[in-house]
C-alpha cells in the first residue's frame, strides 16, 4: 500500500448536440473550412446582442435529470474575463454562482466493485476556438466558438487512473443514451481537465495542479499516472509541489507546467448584462425530465434480470444506445430476446462498424430485422442467406421478405424434391456411401454440403441432414 493518498476531482466539458450554437444561428457542427461557421456575434464583433439556445438550455437540464441534479428554477450568465487568442471577446459566457444544475451522482463499477462519485455543479456556457500550430505558427479556427457545452465538475472523490476512467465511461453512456451528446472524444466534444493532489495518510489534501483538455480516455490515464509519478518525486526529494494549469504530451507521455493555476478571482466573474437570466418552472423540469429514455445500467439490468441474457450479451448490447434500441424494438416485435441478441451482436455489431471510427452503424430497422429473423425461424431460409438479405436491405426501405425474392434465396422445403436430389447424390458417390454405413459419420457433412451446393443453398439444413441420414442409412 502507498503511503500517499491520491486526490483527484474532473472538470468535464461536454459539447451539445444542438443544430445552431449557443447564442447564434451558425451551424453546430464538426469540421468545415477554419473560420466558415461564424459570424460577428460568434466572433466576438462590437455591439452583436446574443440569443439564448432554447434547446442548449434543455439538453444541459436534461443532463441534470439523468445524474439527479437539482435543478435551480432561477440561474443567471457570467462574463468569465481571461485573454486568450481562442478567445475573441476576451471573455466567454458562463455560470458562475447559480448554475443550472446543482449536486447529482454518477455509480459505476471498478475493478469488480461499485463506487459512487458526487457531483458538485453542471453548467452551461459557450466554447472557445482552436488554436492549430504548425511549422512554428500557430493559427486560430473559430468554429467551434460559440457551441453549447455543459461543464461537469465533481467533487474530489476519485482516487485513481482506474476510477477516473470508469467514471468517464459510465458519464459518456448516460449523455450519449440521454440524446445530449455524440461525446465522440477525438471530435473534441467530450475533453477533461484533471485536478490532482497527493498526500501522505492522515495529512491534509496536498497542492492541486490541473492538467487541461484531456480528450481521450487513454490520455486521461496516461496524464494521471504520470501526474501522480511527478508529485510522488517531487514530494520524495523533499520540493514542494506548485499549483499551476499543466499540459500532457500523449505523443511522449510527459506533462509540462504552462501557467500558474488560476482561482475564480482572477477570472473577474460579473454579472452578463446582454442576457436575461434562465427561469424554469417545475412544470418545465418535469416536461424535460420525462423525455429522459432508459438509460444503459437500467437496460442491462432488464435484459439479464427480465429477457434471460448473459452478463455478457447484456453488456455488449447496451455498449451503443442505437444497437440497443433496435434489439428492443425487434424483441417488441415479437422476436425471441437471445436469438436476437445473437444476430445483432454476431451480424449488425460486424456490419455496422468502420474500421477507424467509433460508434456502430445501424443500417436496418427493427422491423426488417424482425422479419429476417422470422424467416429464419420459419425455414424459408437459412443463416447464410440471412446474411445477403442483411446486405441487401441495408441502409433501404426494402422489407426482408423483397429481399429474398429479389436474390431468390428462398429455401425449398418439399421433401419430395429434395429426398429425389437425396438419391442421385448418394448414387453419384457408392464410395463415400459405403463409408457411412461402415460407421464414418463425418462422411454425413459430405453428403449435406452436396445437396446444399446443388440447391444453391436453398434448402432447409435441418431437413437436408436428417433425409441424408435416413436414405443412407436405408439405401
Amino acid at each position: 500500500m502507498s503511503e500517499y493518498i491520491v486526490t483527484i476531482g474532473l472538470e468535464v466539458h461536454c459539447e451539445l448536440k444542438t443544430e445552431s450554437k449557443l447564442f447564434c444561428s451558425c451551424p453546430n457542427k464538426f469540421g468545415g473550412e477554419p473560420n466558415s461557421h461564424t459570424c460577428p456575434i460568434c466572433s466576438g464583433h462590437p455591439g452583436t446582442m446574443p440569443v439564448i439556445n432554447k434547446k442548449a438550455v434543455e439538453y444541459a437540464i436534461k443532463a441534470g435529470c439523468a445524474i439527479g441534479s437539482r435543478i435551480n428554477k432561477f440561474s443567471k450568465w457570467d462574463r468569465k474575463n481571461y485573454f486568450y487568442p481562442d478567445l475573441p471577446k476576451a471573455w466567454q459566457t458562463s455560470q458562475y454562482d447559480l448554475p443550472l444544475c446543482v449536486g447529482g451522482e454518477i455509480s459505476f463499477e471498478v475493478n469488480g466493485e461499485e463506487k459512487t462519485v458526487h457531483m458538485n455543479r453542471i453548467h452551461l456556457e459557450e466554447d472557445a476556438g482552436k488554436l492549430v500550430h504548425s511549422g512554428g505558427h500557430t493559427a486560430v479556427d473559430y468554429n467551434r466558438c460559440g457551441v453549447p457545452l455543459i461543464e461537469c465538475v465533481t467533487e474530489p472523490e476519485i482516487h485513481s487512473a482506474d476510477e477516473a476512467v470508469a467514471f468517464l465511461e459510465e458519464m459518456i453512456s448516460i449523455f450519449r443514451y440521454s440524446g445530449i451528446s455524440d461525446c465522440k472524444m477525438q471530435e473534441g466534444s467530450i475533453r477533461a481537465d484533471v485536478n490532482l493532489s497527493i498526500a501522505k495518510r492522515g495529512e491534509p489534501l496536498g497542492t492541486r495542479t490541473e492538467t487541461k483538455n484531456l480528450n481521450s480516455l487513454r490520455s486521461v490515464r496516461r496524464a494521471i499516472e504520470a501526474e501522480i509519478a511527478r508529485q510522488t518525486d517531487v514530494l520524495e526529494s523533499g520540493g514542494r509541489v506548485v499549483q499551476e494549469t499543466r499540459h500532457f504530451d500523449d505523443a511522449s507521455g510527459t506533462g509540462y507546467g504552462m501557467r500558474s493555476k488560476e482561482d475564480a478571482q482572477d477570472y473577474r466573474y460579473f454579472p452578463e448584462p446582454d442576457l436575461m437570466p434562465v427561469v424554469m418552472t417545475d412544470e418545465d423540469i418535469e416536461r424535460i425530465k420525462a423525455t429522459l429514455p432508459e438509460l444503459k445500467a437500467a437496460r442491462r439490468k432488464r435484459y439479464t434480470e427480465t429477457l434471460g441474457l448473459s452478463a455478457y450479451d447484456a453488456e455488449q448490447l447496451t455498449d451503443e444506445p442505437s444497437v440497443a434500441d433496435l434489439f428492443d424494438g425487434t424483441v417488441a416485435l415479437g422476436a425471441n430476446p437471445k436469438k436476437a441478441a445473437n444476430y445483432v451482436m454476431s451480424e449488425i455489431m460486424r456490419k455496422g462498424k468502420t474500421e477507424g471510427e467509433d460508434g456502430i452503424t445501424v443500417g436496418v430497422t427493427a422491423k426488417q430485422l424482425a422479419e429476417i429473423l422470422a424467416l429464419v425461424d420459419k425455414g424459408e431460409i437459412n443463416l447464410v442467406a440471412s446474411k445477403d438479405v442483411l446486405d441487401k436491405i441495408w441502409q433501404s426501405g426494402m422489407s426482408a421478405s423483397e429481399a429474398v425474392d429479389a436474390l431468390g434465396l428462398r429455401q425449398n422445403n418439399d421433401v419430395g424434391e429434395i429426398e429425389k436430389l437425396v438419391r442421385d447424390i448418394i448414387s453419384a458417390n457408392p464410395g463415400p456411401a459405403q463409408d457411412f454405413r461402415n460407421g464414418n459419420e463425418k462422411v454425413l457433412s459430405f453428403f449435406v454440403g452436396q445437396l446444399m451446393k446443388a440447391t444453391r443453398g436453398k434448402i432447409n439444413p435441418k431437413i437436408a441432414g436428417e433425409l441424408v441420414r435416413k436414405l443412407l442409412t436405408c439405401s
